[in-house]
């Protein structure tokens, strides 16, 4: 139980901070998104290195294959296009589209388990996908546009997450790999611009937001390690929407976006199409584990078989 509370500590403080991501970004302007991207990627990589050298945890470079170092190089281009893609969010006011994104991922796990592991959906499965695929018009409609910041959130962090779980490399170690496949384009990004780098030219502060910005991408992470080894997989998924739950309220009520009755009720389709998810996700846990502690008959002695029968 300590262990347990301990994860469950860990998770909440996860998914809260990451939730609290739109409250940090807006805090680099006039950075662009794209630079504040390319700083991103260089104190990440320092952030990380220097949990590895207080962990003395090196032994892993050897072991690395090939076919995890091709992985984890198309998951460093896919979370480059998630960050940037949120960093431009939060920092024009879509702070509540960004929220749809995450909102979202779980139905988009569903389409990639059916079409990339030849998962078969049950019932209440498709219908969320179908509520969540309605939910998707029905904020086109409201937006006069596809939602592409959802909707790249969403997939890309859902292809990232699929090559993380192939590549089957921890998370300190792979964040590690990610960031030096990106610090070579995020400086030579960072030399072009030249006169236009606000790094050192908006003061100290702002220099050392630019450089927490690494921080708050690696304790996050390391943060949700810790609770995915501790916790089941079915809390951490409970615990997932908790990040949504609050870019959501931050951006209608911090923020101040537009939450007109046509989007409310988009919004209201995805969040029935998460509960349709979320309740048939417990029920099949529950009928899973029943299963397993219901011993085989054939394995039962023959009196056990014996009185059963009479």
């Amino acid at each position: 139980m300590p262990e347990l509370r301990r994860g469950l500590w860990y998770g909440i403080a996860a998914y809260t901070m990451w939730g609290l991501f739109p409250l940090y970004w807006p805090l680099l302007k006039p950075s662009s998104a794209v630079e504040i991207l390319a700083h991103r990627m260089v104190w990440s990589l320092v952030a990380v290195v220097a949990v590895l050298l207080v962990r003395r945890h090196w032994g892993w470079i050897r072991t690395i294959t090939r076919r995890q170092l091709l992985l984890l190089t198309l998951a460093a281009v896919l979370i480059s296009v998630n960050w940037g893609t949120y960093i431009y969010a939060v920092n024009t006011g879509h702070v509540v589209e960004s929220a749809l994104g995450y909102f979202i991922g779980p139905l988009v796990n569903i389409l990639f388990g059916v079409v990339v592991f030849r998962e078969r959906l049950r019932r209440w499965q498709w219908i969320a996908v179908g509520l969540g695929a309605l939910a998707v018009v029905i904020l086109t409609l409201a937006y006069g546009r596809l939602p592409w910041i959802a909707l790249t959130l969403a997939f890309s962090f859902g292809m990232y997450g699929l090559l993380k779980k192939t590549a089957n490399v921890g998370a300190a170690e792979s964040l590690t790999v990610e960031t030096v496949v990106l610090l070579i384009p995020a400086l030579v990004y960072l030399w072009t611009l030249g006169g236009e780098n606000t790094f050192g030219r908006q003061g100290v502060g702002h220099a050392l937001l630019l450089v927490g910005g690494g921080i708050v991408t690696a304790i996050p992470l390391l943060a949700f390690t810790a609770a995915a080894i501790r916790v089941p997989m079915s809390i951490v998924g409970m615990m997932q929407y908790i990040a949504p739950v609050i870019q959501f309220l931050v951006g209608v009520f911090i923020a101040h976006e537009s939450m007109p009755a046509s989007r409310w009720a988009g919004f209201a389709v995805v969040w029935l199409a998460l509960c349709v998810f979320t309740w048939d996700s417990l029920r099949n846990g529950l009928a899973v584990r029943r299963a397993a502690k219901q011993p085989d008959e054939e394995e039962l002695p023959e009196a056990a078989l014996t009185a059963r029968s009479g």
